[in-house]
């Protein structure tokens, strides 16, 4: 196994940005992810002082970008204007704060077939690399397998998006996963089917970018995630997954609970 660093979503609260790396580590924690989700809260003249106070830490950050921050529209009109500057504004403050990826939604498929969603969002990622590009602001960007069995999303097409854009990764959501396929994440060999294809088109020495919680779901779509233990996703498989690659691995925990994710950092930091 190569190195695992395992970790929470969301910075803990605390006084300081130097305290809440503390707790971090203080939990045996070593990886990080914070969102936009409900709005741009960090600033470009606090972005650096986080990054300092992670890497004291050796904390490696992730950034999730905001839900509508997809690429992938059907025009290039209002919606995908705004997408494209919010994923620019994420890509500075990453840079910012030395965040290592910048995890992002592939969007829906809008009436198209799955293949003209992909090439759309491959096309339009072409433009966010211009802007970023121009701005020295390219960094790595995750696209993340989503919850839904009918929407854009699948390992497949995410698999399928990184191979066709260099600077984009596959980010395994295993409880989104679980849940479109009625359950079916029980055992090793489902984990590291998805973790040999992601291993395929990311580049030398890149970490697997993995979230993980327990899940509920109906008619294969995700519904909530749940406290560890309540649904059926365990960690073990992964943990014996991860085992048979060489290749670092940083899992986040979306659970929506703190014992949560100390039960599951336990299971596997066990076989670290």
């Amino acid at each position: 196994m190569g190195e695992l660093r395992f970790g929470p979503s969301g910075l803990p609260e605390a006084a300081s940005y130097e305290a809440a790396f503390a707790g971090l580590t203080a939990d045996g924690y070593r990886a990080c992810e914070f969102g936009f989700a409900g709005g741009f809260w960090l600033d470009y003249e606090t972005a650096p002082q986080l990054g300092a106070a992670a890497a004291a830490a050796d904390v490696a950050l992730s950034v999730h970008a905001p839900l509508a921050a997809f690429m992938g529209h059907v025009d290039r009109g209002k919606k995908f204007k705004m997408a494209l500057g919010m994923l620019d504004h994420t890509a500075g403050l990453a840079k910012a704060c030395g965040a290592q990826l910048i995890v992002f939604h592939p969007g829906f498929l809008l009436g198209r077939e799955r293949e003209k969603a992909i090439a759309d969002v491959v096309d339009q990622l072409g433009d966010l690399r211009a802007r970023l590009e121009a701005k020295d602001r390219l960094v790595p960007f995750g696209v993340e397998v989503m919850g839904r069995v009918r929407d854009l999303g699948t390992v497949d097409d995410v698999v399928a998006i990184a191979a066709a854009v260099d600077f984009v990764r596959p980010v395994l959501d295993f409880a989104h996963m679980h849940a479109t396929s009625d359950g079916a994440f029980l055992e090793t060999g489902a984990f590291a089917a998805a973790l040999t294809a992601t291993d395929a088109v990311l580049e030398p020495g890149a970490p697997f970018h993995i979230h993980f919680s327990d899940i509920q779901y109906a008619n294969r779509n995700e519904t909530k995630h749940l406290p560890y233990g309540e649904g059926t996703l365990r960690a073990e498989p992964l943990r014996e997954a991860l085992a048979g690659f060489e290749r670092p691995a940083t899992v986040i925990s979306e659970s929506p609970d703190a014992a949560s994710t100390r039960l599951i950092g336990d299971v596997l930091l066990a076989g670290a």
